[in-house]
């Protein structure tokens, strides 16, 4: 399973219906949690999401809505006494606070919580990397990347004769002798791109914005304010929805999320008609305790394959 657990959507000011941010990245055995505002721990409750599920908390930076769910989360890994560690990423810049909210107050300490600051621009763990963003004090945004892949075609491995243990084989020798004829790995299958999600948070527009965002299935991104406003969210280093959707369109991104909306505006629905006129595609407007599936890979046709030496074609 490979899906978004939307645990709040606010920005600065909570409202009675949208909490402060709090994000989980369900990733096959990873559960990757983006700045925990304040009530997230009681979000997590609510949408049915353990402290266990945790093995990575990514911070963006160290604002309010992004960071004071921090103490109530990590106590809980504690309190439940999660068997494993949690790596911790957050802006160097910022490790006073996060060491500050790690031990907000007093509490039996049974976390592992294994602390990895970023320091710049690049990969923080395997798959895993950051880019700083424009903002008023620093902050980071992540970028996921599933290495790409091969998917296996049923129909070709059958014409070869190719089945049970021989596939395996075939996949770790990169190649296979079939009644005298060597079939190579390429013949039988199909490259399977890898996956990719971005999170990009509290930042004005600028170049790593649109490379967190290049190609990926799925961007989570903020649109804290309308168009109107755009004056006060370059001031204060914010996007428009305009803006995102104009990332998401230039970007090739597959799903658009929208969240981190101001309290300013009371009707999310002017969110979705602003950015409808800049992006086409697949978009969501976040609300709380929502789920959204990562897109499904993008596949190549088998059919671009089947003309690559098929003993149905050449006789062999």
């Amino acid at each position: 399973m490979r899906e978004l657990v939307v645990l709040g959507t606010a920005s600065q000011v909570p409202t009675r219906h949208r909490n402060h941010n709090g994000y989980l990245l369900r990733w096959d055995s990873e559960g990757i949690l983006f700045d925990p505002g304040e009530g997230t721990q009681r979000q997590m409750l609510r949408a049915g999401v353990a402290v266990s599920d945790l093995t990575r908390i990514c911070v963006t930076h160290f604002h309010g809505d992004h960071s004071l769910g921090l103490p109530g989360v990590i106590q809980r890994i504690s309190l439940d006494r999660v068997p494993h560690p949690v790596t911790a990423h957050f802006p160097a810049g910022g490790a006073h606070f996060f060491a500050r909210l790690r031990h907000a107050t007093s509490f039996y300490d049974h976390a592992d919580i294994r602390e990895a600051p970023v320091t710049g621009d690049g990969p923080i763990a395997a798959g895993l990397e950051a880019r700083r963003l424009h903002h008023s004090v620093e902050t980071y945004g992540y970028r996921l990347t599933e290495p790409d892949g091969r998917r296996m075609l049923p129909e070709r491995l059958a014409a070869f004769g190719i089945a049970g243990p021989a596939v395996g084989e075939l996949i770790r020798q990169g190649g296979l002798d079939v009644h005298g004829r060597r079939v190579t790995l390429d013949e039988v299958s199909a490259p399977r791109p890898g996956q990719k999600f971005a999170f990009v948070m509290d930042t004005g527009l600028c170049d790593n914005v649109f490379a967190l965002a290049q190609g990926v299935d799925m961007l989570v991104i903020e649109a804290t304010f309308l168009t109107e406003d755009a004056a006060m969210a370059a001031q204060v280093g914010h996007l428009t929805a305009a803006q995102a959707a104009r990332v998401a369109t230039e970007s090739g991104v597959r799903r658009l999320v929208l969240t981190h909306f101001s309290q300013r505006y009371d009707d999310p629905a002017r969110f979705e008609a602003e950015a409808r006129e800049h992006f086409d595609g697949d978009m969501v407007i976040a609300e709380d305790l929502m789920r959204v599936p990562v897109p499904p890979r993008r596949q190549i046709a088998s059919e671009q394959w089947r003309s690559r030496s098929d003993p149905r074609v050449s006789g062999t």
